[in-house]
């Protein structure tokens, strides 16, 4: 049987309540285990990108909620630290033999993360269980990337930025970054939001599908996505309850503005990667 088959025929019996976390046994924990070293190594993947565009594989999201159903809460060991979770913390002895660095004190990476090679990890971060980094990206302090999050490589992300997880439902495709991105200090991505290659976004913009894109590109407007070879900033635009009585001088909601990158800006960004090589 396949990997994919045992997950969803696990999954069946979970689903029935024929088996829960008390009752799993040795066999069902080898194929949580097989699961967990297949998203590690990138054999498996929580999204794909297909022709018409980036589509969720349930099956890997469905493993991913049997690690918690079917795990029960242990005490662990971190340092002199003991903590409670279903999963440990992922072995890193072998990050430094793919060219990646992580620092200590603070640099969190889950069971079930991939994690690719030249790739620099700045404490304190946090990668969670599913979520994918590419070969050349950089995940600088205070950054999360969160359950299932699809980043591409050499992306740059900002210190304090947060990619959310959508792990939950297992049809909705993930936070996807592509390839070449560079967001800026402060930025959150979240609910599914598609980050199109080699876009520069600037410092705290909220990226999220109720914000509307304004893309002066394309003279259109943009709901979940940002196209490709971007450059997006936050503004305020007016809101239609700024004729309400009780906004004086109209009322303004969030948005993003998008334009084409400049050559300086790329040009700025390619500075700054060299100061970390």
């Amino acid at each position: 049987m396949s990997l994919q088959s045992d997950i969803e025929e696990l999954g069946a019996e979970y689903d029935a309540g024929e088996v829960d976390a008390e009752s799993a046994g040795a066999e069902e924990a080898a194929v949580l285990d097989a699961f967990l070293d297949a998203l590690e190594a990138g054999q498996v993947r929580a999204a794909e990108k297909r022709d018409s565009g980036w589509v969720a594989n349930e099956w890997v999201k469905q493993g991913i909620l049997l690690n918690f159903g079917l795990r029960e809460t242990q005490a662990r060991a971190y340092g002199d630290v003991t903590y409670h979770d279903v999963l440990p913390l992922q072995q890193t002895g072998a990050i430094g033999e793919r060219g990646t660095r992580n620092t200590p004190d603070g640099t969190v990476i889950r069971r079930g993360a991939y994690i690719g090679s030249n790739a620099i990890l700045m404490s304190p971060a946090f990668v969670n269980i599913g979520a994918h980094v590419g070969d050349g990206t950089l995940v600088d302090s205070c950054d999360t990337v969160g359950s299932c999050a699809q980043i591409g490589e050499d992306v740059k992300l900002g210190a304090n930025t947060l990619i959310g997880g959508v792990l939950e439902p297992v049809e909705d495709a993930p936070v996807i970054v592509e390839d070449g991105v560079s967001l800026g200090a402060g930025c959150r991505v979240t609910s599914g939001f598609v980050v199109g290659e080699n876009t520069v976004v600037g410092e705290n913009t909220l990226l999220t599908p109720r914000i509307p894109v304004y893309d002066l590109v394309d003279e259109t407007v943009l709901f979940g996505h940002l196209p490709p070879n971007r450059r997006a900033f936050s503004r305020f635009v007016e809101s239609s309850i700024g004729e309400h009585a009780l906004f004086e001088g109209g009322a303004y909601k969030p948005a993003v503005v998008a334009t084409d990158v400049e050559e300086d800006t790329l040009e700025a960004t390619q500075r700054e990667e060299a100061l970390r090589e």
